[in-house]
């Protein structure tokens, strides 16, 4: 049976809490705003970053079900506080250096499509600073964007067409988009991940790809990740757990259930479902529709974000 990983590190975190109260090196909080959860994990040290399996840096969180509903309304709310966020962990520059935007996965699947589709909405600007007027010129980050396909269709890796982009245009930092594969089905479509480690393609799924961070590409690297599929197992243990909630009343069944540990339920899982079951991935039905919502806020967070003097009606784009 395949290791549930979990590309979120608030999962991650929790996991770890589960198997040791203190957990030195790792910082959390958790507020509501909006109607909208936002969590924060701090990995500060190698010890922290061992015990939670992330490397060490910021995660921030942002989790509503309501995103899920198409409510652009809301979508605008939860895209503000994206854009805050951004803002914040952009790398201070007196001026404003050059931004590359990296939307990564496959574009002929629709859950992996979330980055092709987030850097097609986003106002890419490298080309415009000597046709603008003077006074846009002077208000506007030059913003270059990259959506390199996978290697099944380019036979090319990821990290490496990555590397040679920044290699020659040498921005100032990078952000790199991804679909992402989470533990719970609640936050297919409904979370969305910042951090500032940068990301491994493929990683959540079991496809590991060379890393995309400062240490392979010599520049920060900001990552932006939507949870769009989990393993067929997890729906398995999620229903095992709805069950043992569910037999509360009945306390001869829930003991017997409630006091099997983790990996007794995933080898119950595992004896039942069989290795065949072990490797499928689950999306909803709905996720044509989830992943245009959220490349439209995720786009309009980033414009907001890299280009804070510019009036985006300027181009005929609002955030």
């Amino acid at each position: 049976m395949p290791s549930l990983r979990t590309d979120l590190a608030i999962e991650a975190h929790r996991d770890a809490q589960r198997a040791a109260r203190h957990l030195p090196g790792v910082r959390a909080s958790e507020r509501t705003e909006d109607g909208v959860t936002i969590s924060e994990v701090v990995v500060e040290t190698p010890e922290g970053a061992d015990a939670v399996g992330k490397p060490v840096g910021r995660y921030v969180t942002f989790e509503s079900r309501q995103l899920r509903r198409h409510d652009r309304e809301h979508a605008a709310t939860v895209g503000k506080h994206l854009s805050e966020t951004l803002a914040s962990m952009l790398p201070a520059s007196r001026e404003l250096s050059e931004a590359l935007v990296v939307g990564l996965g496959n574009w002929q699947a629709t859950p992996d499509a979330l980055g092709p589709r987030v850097v097609s909405r986003l106002l890419v600007t490298r080309h415009l600073k000597s046709v603008v007027p003077p006074d846009i010129q002077r208000r506007m980050r030059p913003v270059a964007a990259l959506a390199p396909g996978v290697l099944g269709i380019t036979g090319i890796e990821t990290g490496e067409m990555v590397r040679a982009v920044v290699d020659r245009l040498q921005p100032g930092f990078v952000i790199a988009i991804d679909a992402l594969a989470a533990r719970s089905v609640e936050r297919i479509a409904s979370t969305i991940q910042v951090s500032d480690t940068g990301i491994q393609p493929g990683s959540g799924v079991g496809n590991h790809r060379a890393a995309i961070n400062r240490e392979s590409l010599g520049v920060p690297v900001l990552a932006i990740g939507v949870p769009t599929v989990v393993h067929a197992i997890t729906i398995a243990r999620d229903t095992i757990q709805g069950l043992i909630e569910e037999l509360k009343d009945d306390v001869q069944f829930y003991e017997v259930l409630d006091e099997l540990y983790d990996k007794q339920r995933d080898a119950l899982i595992a004896q039942v479902l069989g290795e065949s079951v072990g490797d499928l991935m689950v999306t909803p039905k709905e996720i044509d529709a989830q992943i245009e919502d959220l490349s439209r806020l995720i786009a309009g967070a980033l414009n907001t974000s890299l280009q804070p003097a510019i009036d985006l009606g300027e181009f005929g784009l609002y955030s």
